[in-house]
């Protein structure tokens, strides 16, 4: 089955429709603007909102519609192995403190979810992180004894709901799982019940000091003035305490199929063996279960994601035996250096917080950073916050992955992506097809439209300059460096770039 451009549909954005918002054409102050309408963005200033204060959200897009709006949606305290990881680096205080973080986070969506009275299809389900291989067994009775020792009901099984064996698993129980833009769509009407404001459609382009305040503005020219600023945008647009170079951004596909309800296999799954595979299921139509399955790991520009597609519908059909797919999407999310977010006050001193980091799980560290970031703005910030400060440094653990980072930057930089390319001429792109050729002596981004008009815009990501490359499934244009995407037109999808590939 080929994945196509117009397949490719997020099972919650078609589920759930939302009220549009205005954009941001008039200059406005508020004492805090959060930048970023997902599950961070959202939740923060619901609760700054019922504090009291005047907040208003600003949203490149929609809201609930970004990075959020295409999740698996699972809310599990359970990241990968994790635990064993945190302890041996920081000691168990650090993975108790993580555990905490995340089981509070899961309380904090069903709660609010029964008090916005949400329609969201939350449901409990057991979390397991799983391996096919004998010798991931071990590792995994370390991580069932850490993350037992965190605080989690977690124990080591061979026994899972899934239809194949498993030669061992980590099961985590009264973990959940829901359908996010729905919640978030609830959050965003208390919020504006709550006196805040949302625009959409304001892509922010600029956020600097201006005598004792923040200013940001939007691509309108229109700008919002404010005491304190998050940064709630998947990616950050600032570069303070090094975040560029500390973020990795990897992108994952996602593929929905019906199955009949008595082959749920009961609960959450991952493995990070096969490129990641993930498994969970939600309700459906009468007497069926939406299986939603999360996979193929690849950075951002990397070539053949209509095969990827194809290679993980294929490990799905085989191992459920589903054969037609009614959705197909990608999620996008950034990973750091010691696995732990990035949440909390920039230094500086100026009233500017970021969210970012969440390395696949922003579900429950969405929820996380809401509250680390409520608190530290009103002074009742929870006791394991400093955990997640953005200007933390583990100068040795952190010195590989920063290097690695950086190398891959600079081979952007100053590499191209010609290699990778179906054509080497603008003249030998079929419809549908894009590739970076060196036109004139400079690389450009081609993209041949199904009528056949060529696009041309540079090949440089307006971000930092690295080269793009072309993703033949959705068809757009990324950058390997930093995550920013760009239609075929050149307009920016998704940041840190904030302005468009240049004609």
């Amino acid at each position: 089955m080929n994945a196509n451009q117009d397949s490719l549909t997020s099972y919650w954005m078609a589920s759930a429709e939302g009220a549009e918002h205005p954009r941001l054409r008039d200059d406005h102050e508020v004492e805090v603007a959060v930048v970023g309408g997902g599950i961070a963005g959202l939740c923060t200033a619901r609760a700054l909102a019922r504090e009291g204060l005047s907040v208003a959200v600003v949203e490149a897009g929609r809201i609930a519609a970004g990075v959020t709006g295409h999740t698996t949606a699972k809310l599990t305290a359970q990241h990968g192995q994790i635990y064993a990881r945190l302890a041996k680096s920081f000691g168990p205080d650090a993975a108790r403190d993580y555990a905490t973080a995340q089981t509070e986070a899961i309380a904090h969506v069903r709660a609010t979810a029964d008090e916005l009275g949400a329609d969201c299809d939350i449901e409990s389900a057991p979390s397991f992180v799983y391996t096919g291989s004998e010798d991931g067994g071990a590792a995994l009775r370390d991580e069932a004894e850490a993350a037992r020792e965190a605080g989690l009901d977690a124990s080591f099984t061979t026994e899972t709901g899934l239809p194949f064996p498993v030669a061992g698993a980590v099961r985590v129980e009264d973990q959940a799982q829901f359908h996010p833009r729905r919640f978030l769509l609830a959050v965003a009407q208390d919020l504006l019940a709550h006196g805040g404001r949302i625009f959409e459609r304001s892509r922010a382009v600029e956020v600097e000091p201006r005598e004792e305040r923040q200013r940001i503005t939007v691509a309108t020219g229109s700008s919002l003035y404010c005491r304190e600023a998050v940064i709630a945008t998947h990616y950050p647009i600032v570069n303070r305490v090094r975040l560029f170079s500390r973020l990795k951004p990897r992108r994952e596909l996602v593929v929905a199929a019906p199955i009949p309800e008595a082959e749920d296999p009961g609960g959450m799954y991952i493995t990070s063996e096969e490129g990641t595979r993930s498994v969970r299921t939600a309700p459906y139509r009468e007497g069926e279960r939406l299986l939603i399955v999360t996979g193929e790991a690849f950075t951002p520009g990397d070539p053949g994601v209509a095969e990827r597609y194809r290679t993980l519908e294929a490990w799905a059909s085989e191992r459920f035996g589903v054969e037609e797919f009614d959705y197909r999407w990608a999620a996008q999310d950034n990973g750091t250096p010691d696995k732990v977010p990035f949440v909390g006050r920039m230094p500086g001193g100026d009233g500017l917080y970021v969210a970012c980091g969440f390395g696949g799980w922003g579900m429950t560290n969405g929820v996380v950073a809401a509250r680390v970031i409520t608190g530290l703005v009103t002074g009742t910030a929870p006791m394991w916050a400093t955990m997640f400060d953005p200007s933390r440094f583990h100068i040795v653990k952190e010195a590989g992955s920063i290097a690695a980072n950086q190398k891959t930057v600079m081979s952007h930089l100053v590499g191209d992506r010609i290699g990778h390319a179906p054509a080497q001429s603008p003249d030998e792109l079929r419809p549908g097809q894009g590739a970076v050729i060196r036109v004139d002596g400079h690389l450009r981004a081609v993209y041949r439209d199904d009528d056949g008009a060529v696009h041309t815009r540079s090949a440089a990501c307006t971000h930092m300059g690295c080269v793009v490359g072309f993703n033949d499934a959705e068809r757009t244009w990324e950058c390997p460096c930093h995550g920013s995407r760009f239609d075929v037109n050149g307009d920016v999808l998704q940041g840190p770039a904030t302005s468009p590939l240049p004609e």
